[in-house]
Order: C-alpha cells, then structure tokens, then sequence
C-alpha cells in the first residue's frame, strides 16, 4: 500500500466521521425534540436548533480536515489548493453563520454577562 492510498483512506475515514456525525446529531436532536414537544417544554424549537447546529458545526470540522489531509497531503497543486480554499471559505461562512443562530453572537464577541 503507498503513501498515497494511505492518505487517501484516512480522508475518507475522516470524511466519513463528519458526514456520521452530521447524521446521527440530525437524528439526536430530532429524537429529543420530538420528546420535548410531547412533554410541551418551552424552548423545544430553541433546543433544538442549538443541538442541530451544534452537529452540524463539528460535522463541518470534520469535513474540512478530511478536504486539507486530501489536498496537501495527495494532490498539492495550485488548482487542488485553490479549489481547497474556497471550500474552507464557504465552509468557514457556514460555521460562523451557524454559530451566529446558536449563540446569537458572533464567535468573537464576549458573552453577555
């Protein structure tokens, strides 16, 4: 087995991760929002939208490290890191936009006291 095809699987092991935990943390947290509709909890919806987005967030994580691993690691040309790049930017969007609904504030800013 070469260099290579070692790289390759980790990704896709990686890869795999991600998409797992994206999957599994969508059917979590609809599980526990169906459980608390049922109960008539207040924030249910708010809940719920938090465990979500937090899924989806580290499922992102994931996604990216497996695209970096792919691209430098195996194919480390200018067009694989510039198609690198913009998939970091809008995965990057993404997670900010995502953290932005979870918390109601940006990644950067303090939290209210």
């Amino acid at each position: 087995m070469t260099f290579q095809q070692l790289i390759e699987i980790a990704a896709g092991v990686i890869e795999g991760a991600g998409v797992a935990i994206i999957l599994l943390g969508a059917a979590w947290s609809s599980a526990v929002a169906v459980r608390q509709a049922l109960r008539k909890a207040p924030f249910a919806y708010r809940d719920y939208r938090r465990m979500l987005g937090q899924s989806i967030l580290l499922g992102l994580e994931f996604l990216v490290a497996a695209d970096i691993v792919r691209t430098v690691a195996v194919t480390p040309t200018l067009e694989s890191v510039a198609v690198l790049a913009a998939i970091i930017l809008i995965r990057t969007f993404l997670s900010l936009s995502l953290e932005l609904e979870i918390t109601g504030r940006w990644p950067w800013q303090k939290k209210p006291a």
